[in-house]
């Protein structure tokens, strides 16, 4: 009797305790989040109201706004930059490294950064291109420049080498699998056939690739929008991205409100990313 029951049952538990969490921890958040940005700051705490003067804010004051296009700026570069670099290496290991062993290892070589700290691999670079760093060192030892110089770190660039760095294994990983999977055969019959390398790549190999290049660019692009270590260690007052603003406005502003529209914000642009590439996905232009 008791088996039975538990058989009965064991589906709704199985799935009840994931639900639950994720409506304990992650709806009533963004409950919360949402009703606390239409509330009014009013010091030194907040009053309730349902009023849309933050997302007005948000839209009509210059600073906000160009922190905005910023973000979506360096999250689109560092998204370029991982693709740029991302799709040769993956396509090198697939179809060019024939040696198994080594293939393996240089895969994990891309994926093994992900298991150091975060903060670790964002400070490496800031001691890389920083005055007393590697590169001013280099370049003075052969005698490029004379003196150390600080226009490596502290700007947009430095943001950009940074996240592209902690984030290209996001951009390796799905294209390397998407490559894997297409047939060694499609090649052989395409050469047969009289195509060139160069045409056999861009009828055959990009387009069955795509799912791959789509899921990269979209985890590159969500996780960048909304990083803020890099941006506070190695982006200087150039560099503020939206997410820093809103931490500003949590913590030393006790703006709430205004935070907290800034979050929804955030939270609309990436599920709009993220909506809008499985919808290219779905429609069959990708697909495998």
């Amino acid at each position: 009797m008791g088996g039975t029951f538990l058989s009965r049952h064991s589906a709704k538990l199985v799935l009840g305790i994931p639900i639950l969490w994720i409506v304990l921890f992650m709806l009533v958040p963004y409950g919360v989040l949402l009703t606390y940005s239409f509330w009014i700051k009013k010091y030194p705490l907040f009053v309730p109201a349902f009023q849309f003067g933050n997302y007005w804010t948000l839209l009509t004051d210059p600073q906000y706004v160009q922190v905005l296009l910023r973000t979506l700026k360096i999250a689109a570069l560092v998204s370029v930059a991982s693709l740029a670099l991302a799709y040769p290496f993956a396509y090198f290991l697939v179809f060019r490294l024939k040696n198994h062993t080594i293939r393996v290892f240089l895969f994990m070589g891309v994926i093994a950064p992900l298991w150091v700290s975060y903060l670790l691999r964002a400070y490496v670079w800031k001691t890389i291109l920083g005055t007393e760093g590697i590169l001013n060192s280099f370049l003075m030892n052969i005698g490029i420049i004379d003196e150390p110089s600080g226009i490596f770190l502290y700007n947009q660039f430095a943001m950009v080498l940074t996240l592209t760095y902690i984030f290209i294994p996001f951009m390796v990983m799905p294209i390397y699998t998407a490559l894997e999977k297409i047939p060694g055969n499609l090649g052989e019959a395409s050469a047969d056939l009289g195509m060139g390398a160069f045409a056999t790549f861009w009828k055959i190999t990009l387009p069955l690739s795509m799912p791959g290049v789509v899921a990269g660019f979209t985890m590159t692009f969500c996780l960048s929008f909304g990083d803020f270590i890099a941006p506070f260690l190695v982006g200087g007052p150039d560099g503020q991205m939206v997410a820093n603003v809103m931490v500003s406005q949590f913590g030393a502003a006790l703006n709430w409100p205004l935070g907290s529209a800034l979050a929804v914000v955030m939270l609309i642009i990436v599920l709009t990313i993220i909506s809008l590439s499985d919808r290219f996905e779905q429609s069959g232009k990708v697909e495998l």
